[in-house]
């Protein structure tokens, strides 16, 4: 382990209080003047660190995306124990495939501080910019049925509702089918996509992508700030992305071992906040409207359309008519 990863080590296990210069360096086995250092180091690369004569150092605030923080916070048997940190990339999804081809393990995670093409469901982009979000992929092995993969993306989003919450206190609600929204815009998205192995018609393995906006989003293009909204917009606390993305291991983990009997399913609706309202579906470009009546079992969504027809929505956007 490198200095840096060392001294950074000492200041995380000690929280909020204050660790001496004198105490890291007999533990790292340098000299104060070379844990001084770090201390610089660590303030270049965006560590809020107060010193103080007395008492010595501690962490403040930050806002660095670090595997060794996530490590740190992590309270998984699995997920998330092999982890791959980036400071950019076109997609953590893709970055997630290649890493599961070549044969990662279930439960490994891909986190970047930014998405140069982040992938958002119907084709469309997800804005990944710098410094401001979460954005983390998770390797699903092996994934037992079609049935399971189905729900793999309503046991996300609730997954992803729990982490914030928690972190955050704030509520949160989820739209129909993967959307998070706080305050009535959207904070978080999610994309699921998986292997299907030509052979044997099985899932090789399933990629839950994450994205969620935890700073401020005044950096975002103007058409976005209209629908969307961020952790720190709406509670105008600063939350830790290191902190948020091991919480969400934590949340992943405890729910995708009820993937065989849906038992996040009852917590999904609860959150949800489309049934009883008029809707419009879009699937392979035909748009219905209806109204939300129910989300089944299989997370499917049931539509009572405006001449009086049950539809059952699997894929697809709904829409909240206004």
């Amino acid at each position: 382990m490198k200095l840096k990863e060392k001294v950074l080590e000492s200041l995380m296990e000690n929280g909020d209080k204050y660790v001496t210069g004198t105490a890291i360096a007999k533990e790292c086995g340098v000299s104060r003047n070379a844990v001084w250092k770090v201390m610089k180091q660590l303030e270049e690369e965006g560590y809020q660190i107060e010193a103080s004569k007395k008492s010595g150092y501690r962490v403040v605030k930050h806002n660095v995306l670090s595997k060794q923080l996530i490590e740190s916070y992590l309270e998984t048997q699995v997920y998330g124990r092999e982890l791959v940190v980036l400071e950019s990339v076109d997609s953590t999804n893709n970055y997630a495939k290649t890493l599961a081809q070549n044969g990662a393990a279930d439960g490994t995670a891909v986190a970047s501080d930014c998405q140069t093409a982040g992938k958002g469901r119907m084709g469309r982009t997800f804005c990944s910019p710098k410094g401001i979000g979460l954005y983390v992929s998770l390797i699903i092995k092996p994934v037992s049925d079609m049935h399971d993969a189905q729900l793999l993306t309503a046991c996300a989003a609730v997954s992803a509702a729990e982490a914030v919450e928690n972190v955050s206190g704030a509520q949160v609600q989820i739209k129909w089918v993967n959307d998070l929204f706080m305050g009535g815009r959207k904070i978080c998205g999610i994309l699921t996509e998986a292997s299907v192995s030509f052979e044997t018609k099985q899932l090789d393995y399933a990629i839950i992508g994450i994205g969620i906006n935890v700073g401020t989003t005044e950096s975002f293009p103007d058409e976005l700030k209209a629908i969307a909204t961020s952790i720190e917009d709406e509670t105008g606390k600063f939350v830790e992305r290191n902190k948020l993305c091991a919480e969400l291991m934590k949340t992943l983990e405890k729910n995708v071992e009820q993937l065989g009997n849906g038992g996040f399913m009852e917590e999904y609706r609860r959150r949800s906040f489309i049934i009883g309202k008029k809707v419009k579906i879009t699937r392979n470009g035909q748009e219905t409207i209806g109204k939300a009546v129910k989300i089944n079992d299989d997370a499917s969504l049931q539509v009572e359309t405006e001449d009086g027809l049950q539809l059952t929505v699997n894929s697809g956007e709904a829409s909240i008519c206004k």
